[in-house]
């Protein structure tokens, strides 16, 4: 973790789960940070918070990554000194819907697609050329899924975004082979985060049910494993890491006391 101490750290969906967990984290580490979601609120607060607690250094940035432009502008407005992105942690993404492919809803699919594929490339493209400009040491870090490793039913269209993500992922650290930047893809399986609540459009008692009878991985679970794998020897590259909670053995195959 002493690696990440002054390191400039880019954390797309950090208001929440996964992305404020991995803020926190980078924080605790030393980090400055340009947090960036929707919800501009959430994450000025959540830059407040790691000032008085860490005395972090941080931008927080309006964005959705489904606008190509917002993001082009996002990043070519930053300060100077704050286009040295030595870590670009991919994470704004999600799932919507449970239904089978011939009944699902269109326009969760295009945000589906919008936000797991073309938002991660509309950063990626802006920011590995900085990364590139500036010599820097670079870390690119994608939140992909155990769901994209292999389909599971009712879920045909965000498996196939995530399993973009992991050939993305393995393109990407192809093209920069000869070039001193990492690319590591996170495949969690279960996460007990809001996850499930925006899959059934806030409906909290399918989403509890979920995870009912099982202890799921934590948003902190996952933080754990992307410091891990940006604060390793240079010469390290974590390339690809899937974690699991204990009872579960792949995206479909799961042990619930319960059931």
């Amino acid at each position: 973790m002493l690696g990440l101490k002054g390191k400039t750290v880019f954390i797309s969906g950090a208001s929440s789960g996964i992305g404020k967990a991995s803020a926190e984290a980078f924080a605790m580490a030393g980090a400055r940070l340009i947090l960036c979601a929707r919800s501009i609120d959430k994450i000025t607060a959540l830059a407040e918070k790691l000032k008085e607690h860490y005395e972090t250094e941080s931008i927080v940035i309006k964005l959705d990554v489904r606008d190509r432009s917002a993001v082009e502008e996002a990043i070519d407005t930053l300060p100077e000194e704050w286009k040295k992105i030595d870590i670009l942690l991919n994470n704004a993404g999600g799932a919507l819907g449970l239904e089978k492919l011939h009944e699902g809803d269109p326009s969760d699919w295009d945000t589906m697609i919008d936000t797991n594929i073309k938002g991660l490339l509309y950063l990626t493209r802006k920011i590995v050329p900085l990364m590139l400009k500036y010599q820097l040491k670079g870390h690119v870090v994608n939140i992909g899924s155990i769901a994209g490793i292999a389909a599971y039913p009712n879920g045909a269209v965000y498996c196939a975004t995530k399993a973009a993500v992991h050939c993305l992922s393995d393109g990407l650290r192809m093209d920069l082979v000869d070039k001193p930047i990492r690319v590591t893809n996170i495949q969690p399986g279960m996460t007990e985060t809001n996850f499930s609540n925006v899959r059934f459009h806030g409906d909290e008692k399918k989403a509890a049910a979920v995870y009912a009878g099982i202890k799921p991985l934590t948003s902190d679970d996952i933080a754990d494993i992307v410091i891990y794998a940006t604060s390793a020897p240079e010469h390290v590259q974590i390339c690809e890491v899937t974690v699991t909670p204990t009872n579960q053995a792949t995206g479909g195959v799961v042990y619930k006391k319960n059931s």
